[in-house]
C-alpha cells in the first residue's frame, strides 16, 4: 500500500489515516482486479429513467427474496447511449414489451466502483428469452386465475344481439383508427344506421389499464342503452399491448354485462384481454365491418323471410282460386240438393203439428196428477231450509269465534319472538354491539389496530380504540 496515501492524525492520536477518496480509489482498484470480465446476472429493473439529452439510461437493479418478496439486494445500473439505442428496440421487438420498471432480466453487466458515484453497473448485453419467459409464466398464472375464479368464459355467454345498432365504444378520442371505425360504420353501404357513444380512455402507456377500467366503469351504469361494448386501439407500437395483459382489465371485461369486442389492432398472440371478450377482431376496421355483418344477417334472413311470405301467399291464392272455381262448378247442383232436403224436413214438420192439439191434451191431464205429489215435495225441502237457515247464526258465530282465537294467539306469539329478538332486548341480557364507521362489525377480522369503534350498551355506548 502506497505510504504518500497516510498522514499522521491531528492532535495526540498516535494512529495514521487515509482520506476517504484514497480509500475509495483503492475499492475501485480492488474491484477491477477481482472483477475484471462480464457477469451475466439475474435482476428486476427499477426506477427506470432514461435522460432525454444524453440518451443514457439509468435505472437500479433489485433482487427479491421469494417467499417474503422483501427486496435482499439492490444497486445502481447505467445503459450508456450507444449500447441502449441498439438494446431497447431488439428487446422490445422480441418480447413485445416497453423497456421499463417491474421486468425479470437477464443481463451481461461489468462492475465498477467509482470514487465519488460508488458501486455500480454498466450493462453490456440483455437476453430477450428470459424476459419472454417470465411473460408467458405470468400470462399463464393470470389465466389460470381467472379460470379457478369462474370468471375467464363468462362474457363469452352472454347472448349477441341480432341487431347491434348501439354502440359504446372505449378508445381514445384522437386515435385515427376510432376515426376509421366510426366512418365505416355511419358509410356501410347497406345504410344500416348505428348509434356510437364514445367513453374516452388513454390506450397507450403506462396509465391504459386504469384509463380503461375507469372507462368500463362510466359505461357500467348505462348498460342497459347499449348492445355491445368495443374496445379498440387503432395501431401503436406491439410491445405497449402489456396493459391488455392485465388481470384487473380482464377480469372487469369478463364480468362486464355488455358483450365486449376487442379490436386492439394486432396480429400476434390474442392478449388476455382478447380470450376474455365476447369476440376479438384484428383492428377497429375489422370490429366495424363485423357488426355491419351481423346487421346484414338479419337483413338476409329478413329478406328470405319475405321471399318466403310472398311465395306462400301467392301459392295459397292459386289454390283458392282453384277452390272458388270449382265451387262456381258445383254450387247449382248444392244448392238444389239443400232445397230438396228441407223441402222434406218442411213436410216432416207439418205432419207433428198436426198431432201437436192431441199431445198437449195428455200432458195437461199428467200435469193435473203429479202437481199435488210436487207441492208435498216443495213443502218438505222448505221445512228442512228453514231449520237449517236457523240455525246458521249460531254456527257461524262459532266459527268466527275459533278462528279469531286462532289469528290473537299467534299475534301474540310473533309478538313476543320480535320483543325477543330486538336489540334492546338482547342489551339488556348483557350483550353489546360494536360498530365501526357507522357499520356492525361482525367479526373480529374485520378489525385492525388503531381503528377507532363504538361499543354499544344497554344504557349507553362508549368510544373505544383497537390496540
Amino acid at each position: 500500500m502506497p505510504y504518500e496515501n497516510f498522514k499522521p492524525v491531528p492532535g495526540n492520536s498516535s494512529h495514521e489515516a487515509m482520506s476517504l477518496s484514497a480509500l475509495n480509489a483503492l475499492v475501485r482498484e480492488a474491484v477491477n482486479r477481482t472483477l475484471p470480465e462480464t457477469y451475466w446476472v439475474r435482476a428486476e429493473t427499477s426506477d427506470v429513467r432514461v435522460n432525454v439529452s444524453s440518451g443514457h439510461c439509468y435505472l437500479e437493479f433489485i433482487d427479491k427474496d421469494e417467499p417474503s418478496g422483501q427486496i435482499a439486494a439492490k444497486a445502481r445500473g447505467a445503459v450508456w447511449a450507444r449500447t441502449f439505442r441498439l438494446l431497447k428496440p431488439y428487446f422490445e421487438q422480441e418480447t413485445g414489451q416497453v423497456f421499463r420498471s417491474g421486468l425479470k432480466v437477464l443481463i451481461n453487466v461489468s462492475v465498477e466502483f467509482h470514487e465519488l458515484y460508488g458501486y455500480s453497473l454498466n450493462v453490456h448485453d440483455i437476453d430477450p428469452s428470459y424476459t419472454l419467459g417470465d411473460l408467458v409464466r405470468k400470462r399463464k398464472e393470470i389465466i389460470h386465475r381467472l379460470q379457478q375464479e369462474g370468471i375467464f368464459g363468462l362474457n363469452k355467454e352472454l347472448p349477441f344481439p341480432s341487431l347491434p345498432q348501439r354502440i359504446a365504444v372505449i378508445t381514445s378520442p384522437t386515435a385515427a383508427g376510432y376515426e376509421d371505425f366510426v366512418d365505416q360504420l355511419t358509410r356501410n353501404k347497406e345504410g344500416f344506421p348505428f348509434y356510437i357513444k364514445l367513453f374516452p380512455a388513454v390506450m397507450q402507456g403506462e396509465k391504459t389499464e386504469e384509463s380503461v377500467i375507469n372507462a368500463l366503469e362510466r359505461l357500467f351504469p348505462h348498460a342497459g342503452l347499449f348492445d355491445v361494448a368495443v374496445i379498440i386501439r387503432g395501431g401503436g407500437a406491439t410491445s405497449e399491448l402489456s396493459s391488455f395483459d392485465s388481470y384487473l382489465l380482464a377480469a372487469n371485461c369478463a364480468q362486464f354485462p355488455l358483450p365486449v369486442i376487442t379490436g386492439i389492432g394486432h396480429e400476434r398472440d390474442d392478449t388476455i384481454v382478447d380470450m376474455v371478450a365476447h369476440s376479438r377482431m384484428k383492428t377497429p376496421t375489422a370490429v366495424a365491418s363485423f357488426l355491419i355483418e351481423c346487421m346484414n344477417r338479419e337483413a338476409v334472413q329478413v329478406q328470405e323471410l319475405e321471399s318466403s311470405i310472398h311465395a306462400g301467399a301467392t301459392a295459397r291464392i292459386t289454390q283458392e282460386k282453384t277452390v272458388l272455381r270449382l265451387l262456381a262448378t258445383k254450387f247449382p247442383l248444392m244448392i238444389t240438393g239443400r232445397i230438396e232436403i228441407h223441402r222434406n224436413r218442411l213436410h216432416t214438420m207439418t205432419a207433428h203439428l198436426s198431432a201437436l192439439p192431441q199431445w198437449l191434451r195428455h200432458c195437461s191431464e199428467r200435469i193435473g196428477e203429479i202437481s199435488p205429489r210436487i207441492r208435498r215435495a216443495v213443502d218438505l225441502t222448505l221445512s228442512r231450509n228453514a231449520t237449517f237457515i236457523d240455525a246458521m247464526p249460531l254456527r257461524l258465530q262459532n266459527a268466527c269465534g275459533t278462528i279469531l282465537s286462532g289469528h290473537r294467539r299467534k299475534l301474540e306469539l310473533d309478538e313476543q319472538y320480535i320483543k325477543m329478538t330486538s336489540p334492546e332486548y338482547i342489551l339488556k341480557r348483557g350483550y353489546t354491539l360494536t360498530v365501526k364507521d357507522g357499520k356492525i362489525v361482525k367479526y373480529a377480522a374485520g378489525l385492525s389496530g388503531g381503528d377507532e369503534i363504538t361499543v354499544k350498551f344497554s344504557d349507553g355506548e362508549r368510544k373505544a380504540t383497537v390496540l
